[in-house]
């Protein structure tokens, strides 16, 4: 009877922690219900091909500007509305049977962003000075810190609008802000201690007058 007894007790303790266990488990593994759903991130890039510019635009705000290459006109940058499809780190250039392995010489430099239109994409390149001109095959052409900088805070799918003509949405995002009026000082002259003026002195007056309005 003590035997059996004292089996019985045992199976209840096991069973009980057991049942304990089970339910710690559940509490480390519930979710919290406190915890913050990570926000959405909207992200646009826009480029102006007149302004040859481009703005990174994160939930309708300015992240970043900069200048850029763009379409020559016998090769002219695609006008529309893509979505960015590939990142490369380091790619290697293919191009008519043209191969070029990563390093100073490579046509589209340290990054390649491909767009959903086929062989067009945002990039580097080895010719720096075109930057802000009207000089690539059609892609946008960014100097090497200013993409490596943006390639880093876009992902595959963010939307790029390559946009051909100013409109309301690039006037406000590339325009350059006017330059502050400088007023001109006034020049204010002293009555003369003798109340008879000169021949002379007229003509100098005149010649300083003259220099003022210039």
């Amino acid at each position: 009877m003590n035997v059996n007894g004292l089996s019985k007790w045992a199976v209840a303790v096991s069973a009980a922690m057991v049942i304990g266990m089970q339910a710690m488990g559940q509490a480390v593994t519930a979710p919290d219900s406190t915890s913050v759903e990570p926000v959405q991130v909207k992200r646009r890039i826009v480029v102006s091909l007149e302004d040859r510019k481009l703005a990174l635009v994160e939930n309708g705000q300015v992240k970043k500007v900069y200048t850029v290459a763009v379409g020559k006109p016998s090769t002219p940058s695609p006008v529309g509305t893509f979505t960015i499809q590939r990142r490369v780190k380091n790619p290697v250039y293919q191009h008519d049977g043209k191969v070029v392995e990563p390093g100073p010489g490579n046509p589209v430099g340290t990054r390649w962003m491909g767009l959903s239109v086929k062989g067009y994409g945002i990039h580097g390149t080895n010719e720096p000075k075109s930057i802000g001109k009207a000089a690539s095959h059609g892609c946008i052409r960014m100097a090497r810190k200013d993409l490596e900088e943006m390639y880093a805070m876009v992902s595959v799918g963010d939307t790029v609008e390559l946009i051909g003509q100013r409109n309301e949405e690039t006037a406000q995002l590339f325009s350059e802000p006017k330059p502050a009026t400088v007023e001109q000082p006034v020049v204010v002259a002293s009555a003369a201690p003798v109340p008879v003026i000169s021949e002379t002195t007229n003509e100098l007056v005149a010649v300083a007058s003259n220099e003022v309005r210039r």
